[in-house]
């Protein structure tokens, strides 16, 4: 077989997608496996099962984070590959785990030819990316840039309470801190893109420049409870109704300010039908591929804040739990996949992401960039969720390719485009 011609085995690709695609089967063709469940832990195994196959030598850090790393002619810092295998609750069988799955092809199709790299390449399944099962999201690759603490990490509890490192050692995957990858050369995350752009324009392959900043805050409206039919309107101190009024003055504030914003969870308490409520809480998703922009919606919001408190005569606190600033991606690592998707003939779209991905937080401590695949109908975190098996297929050859020219290059300067 010549090397000049290699490309991925597409049908063994497919068959890898499939066997993944039936564990958290839900709905025909949807996936319900959160982080740290037996779901997750039956998936891990069958990709660590995948890896030593391929030769890989495997190992697993103290947040359950796996690699595996395929040997170079040179001990040098390895080129890292992959994102995460973890789903949302009734979420789709791509987001994520095409980026571990074509990373394991790349390897593969390595093998097949024969290939020696330079340099070192590792696979890599972050653990708890979604943040379904424990927030805040992209834990792992947060602990490997310094964001968050492994004690942080490992405190973290679910909905009913289960601490992430218990459910870390049950389910078999607690590592060492030594495991850590440490050194990194350069990190290619590959993704579907989560929306409609690449579809609408009718292009092969997102080139992914950045992603945009993101702040998060849990809203608690504490008012008074009371009878449903017995307290006046005028003299009700109704928690629900300045939620509503907030919510929908934010609505129109993002508008204006050109921002993202999105209302995920909200709850009241008692929660009857007849009872006005004492407490509402609700959760607040801000996004801007521009910082100074969302700093200053969030201005607003504070304004709007205390405004409202005052009109509705109810106490109203928000907690500013995180934020992720605009991130850019390296410039260098950016031209090898432009230069690798014109050789091959790949149509092309720079695009910011507007959603978090682990890259985000190894682009802080090595050069970084994405590869993006079309999303049909730009659906993701949905069951619907879908690309085509044409877009997979050139993805997943683009990766190779870049692969193998990072793998020989030298040291990349670590600066950041823009």
């Amino acid at each position: 077989m010549s090397v000049e011609n290699a490309k991925i085995d597409f049908k063994r690709f497919r068959e890898t997608m499939e066997a993944s695609s039936e564990i958290g089967r839900v709905k025909d063709t949807g996936l319900y496996r959160l982080a740290l469940s037996d779901k997750d832990k039956e998936m891990r195994d069958l990709f660590r099962k995948w890896m030593e196959e391929a030769g890989l030598e495997v190992r697993i850090d103290d947040v359950g984070t796996m690699y595996g790393r395929r040997a170079g002619k040179e001990d040098l810092p390895p080129v890292l590959i992959g994102s995460h295998l973890d789903t949302q609750p009734y979420g789709g069988r791509y987001d994520g785990v095409i980026g571990v799955l074509m990373a394991l092809e790349a390897i593969r199709t390595m093998n097949d030819y024969n290939i020696e790299t330079r340099r070192p390449i590792e696979i890599v399944n972050f653990t708890n990316e979604e943040g379904a099962r424990f927030e805040p999201p992209m834990m792992a690759s947060g602990l490997l840039a310094g964001e968050f603490t492994k004690e942080f990490v490992h405190s973290r509890k679910d909905a009913e309470g289960l601490e992430f490192g218990e459910e870390l050692g049950r389910i078999g995957y607690r590592g060492t801190e030594e495991n850590r990858i440490k050194d990194i050369h350069s990190f290619v995350e590959v993704h579907i893109e989560q929306g409609p752009r690449l579809e609408k324009e009718g292009r092969d392959i997102g080139i992914v420049r950045g992603i945009q900043g993101v702040s998060w805050f849990e809203v608690t409206v504490q008012g008074k409870s009371n009878h449903a039919g017995s307290t006046p309107m005028h003299l009700r101190k109704d928690p629900m109704m300045a939620a509503a009024r907030l919510i929908s003055d934010l609505e129109e504030l993002a508008l204006e300010e050109s921002v993202l914003m999105t209302i995920g969870k909200i709850s009241a308490s008692p929660g009857a039908v007849n009872v006005i409520p004492e407490t509402v809480n609700f959760s607040i998703d801000v996004r801007s591929e521009d910082d100074e922009e969302r700093n200053g919606f969030i201005r607003l919001l504070e304004e709007r804040v205390g405004a409202i408190a005052s009109l509705k005569n109810v106490d109203i606190d928000v907690d500013h739990t995180w934020t992720s600033p605009v991130t850019h991606f390296n410039s260098d690592v950016l031209e090898v996949i432009s230069s690798k998707s014109e050789s091959l003939g790949y149509s092309t779209l720079d695009i910011v992401s507007g959603a978090g991905h682990d890259a985000r937080y190894i682009n802080d401590i090595a050069p970084t960039a994405m590869i993006f695949a079309p999303s049909v109908g730009g659906i993701s975190h949905d069951i619907a969720e879908l690309t085509l098996d044409a877009y997979l297929e050139k993805c997943g050859t683009l990766l190779f390719e870049v692969v193998r020219e990072l793998a020989d290059r030298d040291e990349i300067a670590f600066d950041q485009e823009g």
